[in-house]
């Protein structure tokens, strides 16, 4: 049995790749998932052949969520991008351009089922490692944050920032001097972020990681955020808790 994960948060494009994958690849059993994170936690839960991971997907990157692929053979899913399609080329890296086409997903198939039958392992971390500084052009950061605290505005930069959680329909911004409230969910929010600075920590929260005073688990078990300067703590999800690994 070959098993497949399709992370693809754009529902048409979804449906037309495990259309075809059904159609050039009956035995391969298939996985949908509609977001970067309900795909990390399928991959840390499951073990697949092949992933089939969309660059551009809300909340965390089509390679963000490569790096728990373990020995999974990724194919990046990627808007026609010159850029991007240079650094996948020169990489090696196996992509498809959407919308997908049935002769491109033939010659993918083709040399992935050859991996698998040769015993090939997918040596992700290399991979990941020759696109990380090559794949895509460097992003405006976020600076400032006009947020409402009751019935003023408040100009936060984004250095005072010591975490955002999601709530209800707005999302919490957390700092030293207290709370305020913006309208841009989390998934907008993580890709105007520093990826070095803000770690995306549950599907609910972010974490500015000079913040983090400590991080200690709960009676089940579970991992929560202590943070200078707040009395708050951020919970962590099971899926980002390699993030906090002893070194």
């Amino acid at each position: 049995m070959t098993t497949g994960l399709i992370a693809e948060d754009e529902g048409a494009q979804r449906h037309e790749l495990r259309t075809l994958l059904a159609e050039l690849w009956p035995d391969l059993i298939v996985t949908e998932c509609e977001d970067g994170f309900s795909a990390l936690e399928a991959l840390q839960s499951n073990d697949f052949d092949v992933a089939f991971l969309d660059i551009r997907m809300p909340g965390l990157s089509g390679l963000e969520v490569a790096r728990a692929a373990g020995a999974a053979h990724v194919v990046f899913i990627t808007a026609y991008d010159e850029f991007a399609v240079k650094a996948f080329e020169d990489g090696a890296v196996d992509y498809l351009l959407k919308p997908v086409k049935r002769d491109r997903l033939i010659t993918t198939i083709a040399r992935i089922r050859k991996r698998l039958e040769d015993h090939d392992r997918a040596d992700t971390a290399t991979l990941l490692a020759t696109l990380k500084a090559n794949l895509l052009p460097p992003t405006r950061r976020m600076s400032w944050i006009s947020a409402s605290s009751g019935d003023t505005i408040r100009m936060i930069a984004v250095d005072d920032v010591l975490a955002f959680r999601s709530e209800d329909k707005y999302t919490c911004v957390l700092t030293a001097a207290g709370s305020a409230h913006i309208r841009t969910p989390l998934k907008e929010l993580i890709n105007q972020l520093d990826p070095e600075i803000f770690w995306q920590v549950h599907r609910s929260a972010i974490v500015r990681v000079p913040a983090i005073r400590a991080i200690r688990k709960d009676e089940d078990g579970r991992l929560k955020i202590l943070l200078h300067g707040s009395a708050e703590t951020v919970p962590v999800s099971a899926a980002f808790q390699d993030r906090f690994r002893p070194m």
